[in-house]
Formats: C-alpha cells, structure tokens, sequence
C-alpha cells in the first residue's frame, strides 16, 4: 500500500466502510469510495485487514490480499471516476478473533480520509440478560449465482449461503464416443424448463475429454468445436433457468485392465480409476478458458477415482489421488487432482472447483490431509453415494463426512439408489439435510430404473417410483 508524500497533503479520496452482516467466522462488508482529487481514468484502492480477516470473495472490483493488504482494481466498467463521484464495492471474508474494522485507506497510493457510518450502540451497562438478534443475513441474489466458499458454506456474490440441489444430466460422456450424437434425449428448452419445474437449483453435466478436445478416433460430426457448441448450449440453458451448471469430467483416455476396469479400451469410453496426463490437464484448460469469464459455472474436476483398486495400499491411493505420475498398477501417467487443480487456475479462473475422493468419489477418510492447494481458495469436496456403496450408512458418514463437511463446503454430486423406491435417498438427504449441505439425484434420463437409477420416465418431468423422492422432497425445501 502506498503513501503520501507530504505530510500535509489533502486525502484523496473518503471512505465509508460497514459490515453489512456477520455470522460464526464470516462476515460481510461493503467499501464505498468518494474520489475528492482529479479525475481518474482507472483506480485502485488498498486497505489492511487485522489479524484473522481473509477475504473470501469480492464484488466491485478485482479483488486480491496478500497478508494483511488488501487490493481492489476497478473492473473496466467503472474505472472512471469523476471528481466526487462514488464507487462502492462489497466483500464477504472470514475472521477469527476480534473482527476489528480496518481503519487505513489509500487511493492510488494516497491516503484517504473516513466517513465511516455511526458503528452499533455501545453496549450498555448492566448488559441486558434477554436474548440479542443477529444482524440479519444478506438476500441472496436471483438465479443461478456466482459460487463461492466461505469456511465450510456456499456463498453467493451477496455473502448469502446456498445449497446446491438437483439432478444429474447424463449423456455427454457415453453418447459421442459411441457415435451417437451429444446427449442421450432432448436438452431442448422444453426439458430444461422440466428440470426447473422440480425446483432443481443446479444440474450436473458429465463430459467426454476426447469429445471435447476433438481427437479422431471420433466420429467428426460430435467432437471438438461441434462438441463444445452443444456443451455451450446446454450450460446457456441451465443459466437461463436459473439453474447452477456443473461441468464435469466423466470418461477419459488411458488403457486400463486391473481390478474393476470398466473396460480395456485406451479410449475414453469407461470411467478409468484415474484421469491421465496426456489428456485431462488439457482439457481442463480448454474448459477452463472457455468458462472462465462466468463465474455461476461449476468445475467438478473427475467423477469417480478409484486408484484403491489398483494400489496395494490406501497411501498409495490417496498419494496417487493428489500428486498423480507413476502409480502403482495404473499403467499410464496419472494427472492428480493437484494436476487439474492448477490447470484450471493457471487460466485465470476463479470459478469454484469441486473435488472427488477415492473408492468412485464414496471414501472421503484421507481428503482433508491430502487435499489438493488452490490459490483460488475456491475449492470444495464432492462424494457419491448409492445403498450398494461401502459407505452408506449414517454410522460412516459421521465418521467419515462430517470431519470434512465441518471444514469445506460438501457437495454430494450423485445420490441414488436400486430399488426403484427411495428409502435410502430419503435418509441421505435427511442426513444432509440436517447439516445444510447439498447433494444431486442421479440421474435425469429415462432408463429403467431396475437396471439403475432413473429419476424419470419421460423427459417431461413425469418420475419414476425412485425420483419421485426427490421430486418431492426438492419442492419441499423450495421457497
């Protein structure tokens, strides 16, 4: 942060700085900046932070913090600023301690007097004995948000909590390379309006990386630029309902024969236990860059690992899980979940990242220790769970989810169940239900849900026997 030369030099700029809500370790704040010099044609405006205040996310500028100090660069619709003119940008941050107000603003290096509003009534003396009521939570915003993390919650740009619910929609990751088209039935306006009328709030997509990069062993009519346009479409879709989009890697190349292999072709036409270096980075990459500039888009980084099954040793699994490169019984170079984390950023995105455990993404034991570094701060853990699961009792999900969903936000991004009935949904859900967290139903296509679970039996909406529990459940918890 800059300074002024001169002792006697008249402030730049005034601020007035609130906190526009707080909760257990977050809050939100708002920065409003008076320019009281020349005109500026671009600014930047810098603060520190005390002790213990991270900002999470921010809204009015390009904001960055490094330590204590803080930095907001306009957007490039607002970079101009009058003399007298006002711009006000807010933040939402986490703090541990004393949630002290900072105090110290400069304006393009110059600092700035304060107008800070009148702060809360002192407390008087004796302190009343009745209840106080906390500052009241920020409104979300309208439509699908702009996802972000905020201790172990979802938030939007708002500072608002959200949960992620809603529906699988699978067909991008099997369709092209069977060289069938992009998707397994309509992803019309029609179906997508269906889904919504559920009351879904987000819809998972699953994708094929040779797809989407185009390789010739597919058919040219549904890959690359062709693809991508669909995927594009689907996304634009989603938004305009309202709805999250989640994009996510399902099928990827690398030949694969041990334990559990859904099939030995080096193409991606099965789930692998791990995605592949030649690949995956750049797929995340293309889609990260082709996302990026639209935060309410969701990257979920690889369906189900199961490095278990090759690996003698769990530690092996999750060392795989992260660092990826040689592992033991995966005869391809392995990209980790590092690898993609750091192929997604190094273009620039913000978006939030989603990241699977092992034992097809139902072991989350080891992920809080072996969780992959995101400069973003932008990352959260994704689990699957059906009845024919290892993990599928309330037993294992206190011993085994509630330690991560204590600390990161925890998206169940596939539920289901066999049976063609929804008992066992119906206790997942009350599970995550009762700690606010979010979870997907699999999947919005018309299967027979005897040979696995099928939420419908016309793209109309009409459910199965299995999705009406979630159907109704969605409207339930709905607004």
């Amino acid at each position: 942060m800059g300074t002024a030369s001169g002792a006697a030099a008249a402030p730049a700029c005034t601020v007035e700085y609130a906190v526009v809500g707080q909760w257990a370790g977050g809050y939100q704040g708002s920065v409003t900046v008076t320019n009281d010099g020349a005109a500026l044609n671009g600014w930047s405006l810098g603060f520190s932070l005390p002790a213990g205040q991270v900002v999470g996310q921010g809204w009015g500028g390009k904001w960055s913090q490094s330590g204590a100090d803080v930095t907001v660069v306009n957007e490039s619709w607002n970079g101009s600023l009058a003399t007298g003119a006002k711009v006000t940008g807010g933040f939402v941050a986490s703090w541990s301690g004393t949630n002290t107000t900072p105090t110290a603003f400069t304006l393009d290096g110059v600092p700035c007097g304060t107008g800070t509003p009148p702060g809360p009534t002192p407390t008087p003396t004796p302190t009343p004995t009745g209840p106080t009521s906390p500052p009241p939570a920020p409104d979300p915003v309208s439509g699908a948000p702009e996802l972000g993390v905020l201790g172990n919650k979802f938030v939007d740009q708002n500072g608002a909590v959200r949960r992620l619910l809603g529906v699988n929609r699978s067909g991008g990751e099997f369709m092209c390379v069977q060289g069938h088209g992009f998707f397994d039935g309509p992803v019309d306006d029609a179906s997508i309006a269906a889904i919504a009328g559920w009351k879904a709030n987000t819809v998972r997509i699953p994708l094929n990386e040779e797809c989407w990069l185009g390789l010739d062993n597919i058919e040219p009519e549904y890959r690359g630029a062709h693809y991508v346009a669909a995927v594009e479409e689907l996304v634009g879709r989603v938004l305009a309902h309202g709805m999250t989009p989640v994009v996510e890697l399902h099928w990827t190349h690398g030949r694969y024969t041990g334990d559990s292999a859904g099939c030995s072709d080096v193409h991606a036409s099965c789930q692998k236990p791990m995605p592949g270096a030649r690949y995956t980075p750049a797929f995340w990459t293309s889609v990260a860059n082709t996302f990026k500039h639209d935060r309410r888009i969701v990257f979920d980084l690889f369906n189900e690992p199961y490095p278990d099954r090759a690996t003698p040793t769990a530690a092996q699994a999750w060392s795989c899980w992260r660092d990826g490169g040689t592992c033991p019984g995966i005869g391809y170079e392995v990209a980790g979940m590092q690898d993609l984390v750091d192929a997604v950023r190094a273009t620039g995105a913000k978006n939030l990242v989603l990241v699977p455990g092992i034992a097809y993404s139902n072991d989350l034991s080891q992920w809080l220790a072996h969780a992959p570094t995101d400069p973003a701060g932008n990352l959260a853990a994704a689990w699957h769970v059906y009845d024919f699961n290892s993990c599928s009792t309330e037993t294992c999900w206190n011993d085994t989810l509630a330690p991560v969903a204590a600390r990161v936000p925890l998206l169940a991004g596939e539920i289901g169940e066999k049976t063609c009935g929804h008992a066992f949904v119906d206790r997942v859900m009350k599970w995550f239900d009762d700690r606010g967290l979010s979870y997907l139903g699999w999947t919005w296509n018309t299967w027979d849900c005897g040979s696995g679970p099928a939420l419908i039996s016309s793209y109309d909406g009409t459910p199965t026997a299995f999705g009406i529990g979630l159907r109704d459940h969605l409207r339930a918890l709905a607004p």
